[in-house]
């Protein structure tokens, strides 16, 4: 990742300049790669479930889960990320009529620390026992993971159903999904918890964090894609600067 908090990641994965080059102000002070798509006349939008975009998507289209308030998934400002889905079949379905280029950003809670049971419904408390304390000082490490594993596996759930939405319109709609997280979690390795460390000497529980991608087959023939070299690639280091 480029940065062990979302202030630091968040701008330098939209940015030309990448933790190779890290140059906060040259980040903060250029237009985003989201900017860029605008010009070019790209459809972008971008739904906030999070504390907001860092700049990235100033002066463009967006929405947060708050506003929306779909029923059953916000407790105050709180909601639940599959908020972050709400209204996308409709949404489909009117592009599959308009045709275009567009750009949607989902910005999910996940699973940000320490109150990782606040971030998934009660069905999804598999992993047992558990921590249901916003003060991770008056819970085990094996709660703690517990209820990281829990929350993940809810971001599972969320990732999968935009996967099936997707697919579900796939023969009028050309889609691709990117998923990456902006930085890790400690969860007591080396007897630290949360995230935030001076990159220097972050710890790789931090730094090392997941991505998946997902084409609809209409998009594999469009651009041509080779899935064998792909896949291939998949197994090289890859950074947030590619």
């Amino acid at each position: 990742s480029c940065g062990t908090n979302t202030e630091t990641s968040l701008p330098c994965m939209f940015a030309p300049v990448g933790r190779r080059d890290y140059d906060e102000g040259h980040i903060l002070g250029s237009e985003s790669l989201l900017h860029v798509l605008s010009h070019a006349g790209v459809d972008v939008h971008w739904r906030d479930n999070q504390s907001g975009c860092k700049g990235v998507c100033d002066g463009l289209p967006q929405d947060t889960v708050a506003g929306l308030n779909p029923p059953g998934l916000c407790e105050g400002s709180r909601c639940l990320d599959e908020g972050l889905l709400s209204g996308l079949d409709e949404r489909l379905a009117r592009i599959a009529g308009q045709g275009g280029t567009h750009v949607w950003v989902l910005h999910m809670l996940g699973n940000h620390g320490p109150s990782y049971f606040r971030r998934h419904p009660p069905a999804f408390a598999r992993f047992q026992p558990t921590c249901n304390d916003d003060d991770l000082r008056n819970c085990s490490t094996e709660q703690i993971v517990n209820a990281f594993d829990n929350a993940l596996l809810y971001t599972d759930h969320v990732l999968g159903s935009l996967v099936a939405t997707l697919q579900a319109h796939a023969a009028q709609v050309d889609s691709t999904m990117l998923y990456v997280s902006d930085h890790g979690e400690s969860l007591g390795e080396k007897n630290l918890y949360l995230h935030g460390m001076p990159y220097a000497i972050a710890p790789d529980e931090q730094t090392r964090v997941p991505m998946v991608m997902w084409w609809s087959d209409g998009m594999v023939r469009r651009t041509g894609l080779d899935l064998a070299c792909l896949r291939q690639r998949a197994t090289e280091p890859a950074a947030h600067d590619h």
